[in-house]
C-alpha cells in the first residue's frame, strides 16, 4: 500500500516561467476521425464544380440567351449603319430619300421627347399646387391659401369652357376672408364641375370594359383591351383635371394610382362593392364570362375613383367625393335588369 503524497506547497512562479505552459495531450486523429469528432479543420475542402456553380446561380441558358441577343442587336445596328452609309454616299434620288427619312425620323424623335417633358412638367404643376394647398390647409395661412388658389384659377383660366367659372371664383374670392374659405370656394366653383365629367368618363370606360370583356370571344383579347381603355381612363382624367402626360408620365401616373389603391385596399372594396350591389342570388345565377365581365367594370371604376384621389388638384372641401357605389349602379344596372331572372 503506498503512501498518500504529501500536500504541494505554495510557489511563486514569474510570467515567462517554462513551467506554466500546460502540455496538451495528443490527440489520436485514427480514433477521433472514426468516431466523427475530429477537428473541423483537417477535412479536405471540397472544390466547386461546373454543376455546382449552376446551381448557386449561373445559368447557362440565361447566358446563352443574353449572348444570343446582344449579338443579334450588334448586328442588326451594324447592318443598319452600313445600309444609310452606302445610301447617303450615293448622288441620286436614294440617298437624298433617305437623308429626308432620318431628318423626319430625328425631328419626331425630338418632338416626342419634348412632348413628355411636357407632359411631366403638367403633372409636377397639380402635385405642387397640391402640396401647396395641403400646406395651407394644415397651417391656416391665408397667404398662403390665396396664393395656391390663384395658382388653381390662373391653370383653368387658359380654357374657353372654364373661363366663365374662373371669372365667378375672382369676384367672390374678394370677399373670403377666413382661413380655408377661399380653397373650398375654388373646389365649389372650378373643380366640383370637373369631377362630373370625371364621373361620366369612368361610367362610360366601365360599361365599355364590362360589355367587351362579357362578348369577348378570347381571354387574351379581353385581357389587352382592359389594359388599353383603364390607360385611355386615366390619360382622359388626368387631361381633364389639367395634367395630361405622355407616355412615360402615364406610365408613372398608373404606378401612382396602383399605389393608391394597394395602399387603400381598393380590390377588396371593388369585390365587397360588387357582392353587395349585385346580390350573392343573382352573381350565382350570371355566366361565367358576364361575371368577369362584370368584375372588370367594377375594378375600371375602382381605378377611375382612385385617379380622381391622385390628380384631383384639391382635397373634397365643398365638392361632394364620387363613390364607387354610384359609379358602379349607373355603368352595370342595364346589365343586370337584363340578367335577372323573371319573377315567378
Amino acid at each position: 500500500m503506498s503512501a498518500a503524497p504529501e500536500p504541494r506547497k505554495p510557489r511563486a512562479f514569474e510570467p515567462g516561467d517554462p513551467a506554466l505552459v500546460e502540455e496538451t495531450e495528443p490527440v489520436d486523429e485514427a480514433a477521433a476521425a472514426a468516431a466523427g469528432t475530429g477537428p473541423p479543420e483537417t477535412a479536405p475542402l471540397a472544390r466547386p464544380t461546373l454543376a455546382d456553380l449552376g446551381q448557386r446561380g449561373l445559368r447557362w441558358g440565361t447566358l446563352l440567351v443574353s449572348a444570343l441577343a446582344g449579338a443579334a442587336l450588334l448586328g442588326a445596328g451594324a447592318w443598319f449603319a452600313r445600309l444609310v452609309s452606302a445610301a447617303l454616299v450615293r448622288e441620286d434620288w436614294v440617298g437624298w430619300t433617305v437623308l429626308a427619312l432620318l431628318l423626319t425620323a430625328a425631328f419626331a424623335a425630338l418632338m416626342l421627347a419634348l412632348r413628355e417633358l411636357i407632359g411631366f412638367s403638367r403633372l409636377n404643376r397639380l402635385n405642387r399646387i397640391r402640396a401647396d394647398v395641403k400646406r395651407a390647409l394644415a397651417d391656416r395661412d391665408a397667404k398662403r391659401e390665396r396664393k395656391a388658389a390663384l395658382r388653381l384659377a390662373g391653370l383653368y383660366a387658359r380654357r374657353p369652357e372654364h373661363a366663365w367659372r374662373v371669372r365667378r371664383f375672382r369676384e367672390h374670392a374678394r370677399d373670403v376672408h377666413d382661413a380655408g374659405e377661399l380653397l373650398a370656394l375654388a373646389d365649389r366653383e372650378m373643380v366640383a364641375p370637373l369631377d362630373q365629367g370625371a364621373r361620366r368618363l369612368i361610367t362610360a370606360s366601365a360599361k365599355r370594359v364590362a360589355t367587351v370583356t362579357a362578348l369577348s370571344p378570347m381571354v387574351f383579347i379581353a385581357v389587352t383591351y382592359v389594359l388599353i381603355e383603364n390607360l385611355r381612363l386615366l390619360r382622359a382624367l388626368a387631361g381633364l383635371y389639367g395634367g395630361r402626360p405622355g407616355f412615360f408620365g402615364l406610365l408613372r401616373l398608373a404606378q401612382l394610382v396602383f399605389a393608391h389603391i394597394v395602399a387603400t385596399g381598393g380590390i377588396a372594396l371593388t369585390d365587397d362593392l360588387l357582392g353587395q350591389f349585385v346580390g350573392q342570388d343573382i352573381l350565382r345565377r350570371l355566366s361565367r364570362r358576364l361575371g368577369e365581365g362584370t368584375f372588370n367594370g367594377a375594378l375600371t371604376a375602382r381605378i377611375g375613383i382612385a385617379a380622381i384621389d391622385v390628380i384631383r388638384p384639391l382635397p373634397f372641401l365643398a365638392a361632394r367625393r364620387p363613390r364607387v357605389r354610384d359609379v358602379l349602379g349607373e355603368a352595370l344596372r342595364p346589365m343586370f335588369s337584363q340578367a335577372k331572372p323573371p319573377a315567378t
